[in-house]
């Protein structure tokens, strides 16, 4: 059985210290492990940004793709091989910016894939911007006066596109963040978890201590049902979406994969790939 230091390879992190990206790394390899997860059925897949950079720091298949472009990859592996459990990673830049349009399509086809954004809510690997996840009125080199745009609520967004799995958590909390992971992979569908991962370089705002001040832990709110979606975003609501936990879960909901007609049972390979003449007569036919 593997262990987490099976998904260890020797590139070295070039993240500043300090970064909340290593804590996700960890909690990605100690989540594959617990489900019972090897190296050869895991793949990565990132795109661009601080957070794109860790798909090359996990023992894994992994693709650095480009900037937003990380789920459709992703999603792409996935209907390519069933067999493999696939994991695309990014920032609040690239999921909630240029990305966000394939986000909500993937929120909503509800591919088996688990989405990991690690929200630092500013562009850091460009030196200090401000994102779409920036609250108002802050202040970076791209806007000295304060943003005058509110930030975007991905959680409320998820739910509202019928996400069927929706969590958040902190990247100081590992064994939290682990376990959400594990969750994350284990849900039959697509897995939207956001972790705040606090940019010490360049957000001097959202700093680990202001996210311990505000930060409010689901399990901590009496009588709190992760598979009422009602009150998922009411809550998300009053605490102005800075909650961690497993926000809502839809287990009854069938993933894309159940639903759609020819999904093969067999990964895609040059072998099944190679039509005869006659079957490709065929499959044009069916398209005239």
């Amino acid at each position: 059985m593997a262990t987490f230091k099976d998904f260890r390879n020797n590139v070295k992190p070039n993240w500043c210290p300090g970064c909340g990206d290593f804590s996700v790394q960890a909690a990605i390899q100690r989540a594959a492990a617990n489900v019972g997860l090897t190296p050869e059925n895991l793949a990565v897949i990132s795109g661009i940004g601080c957070s794109g950079r860790i798909s090359g720091y996990i023992k894994s298949y992994g693709f650095h793709g480009i900037h937003g472009r990380s789920l459709p990859i992703a999603q792409g592996v996935k209907m390519a091989n069933r067999d493999l459990t696939v994991i695309a990673s990014g920032g609040d830049g690239d999921g909630f910016a240029i990305g966000m349009g394939h986000t909500i399509h993937a929120i909503r086809r509800n591919i088996d894939v688990t989405y990991i954004v690690m929200d630092n809510q500013i562009y850091g690997l460009t030196k200090g911007q401000t994102s779409p996840r920036s609250a108002a009125g802050f202040k970076t080199k791209s806007t000295p006066q304060g943003s005058v745009e509110q930030a975007i609520s991905p959680m409320e967004l998820a739910l509202s596109a019928g996400a069927t799995f929706v969590a958040q958590s902190f990247s100081t909390d590992l064994k939290d963040l682990t376990a959400i992971i594990e969750a994350g992979l284990n849900h039959k569908g697509f897995s939207l978890i956001n972790v705040y991962s606090p940019c010490v370089t360049y957000n001097k705002v959202n700093t680990y201590d202001w996210f311990k001040e505000n930060l409010t832990k689901l399990s901590d709110v009496e009588g709190y049902d992760s598979s009422n979606r009602e009150q998922a975003m009411q809550t998300l609501m009053k605490y102005n979406s800075l909650v961690t936990g497993i926000i809502y879960q839809n287990q009854d909901q069938k993933s894309y994969q159940e639903l759609i007609h020819g999904y093969s049972d067999q990964p895609l390979t040059e072998a099944n790939l190679d039509l005869s003449q006659e079957s490709f007569d065929k499959l044009v036919a069916e398209f005239m």
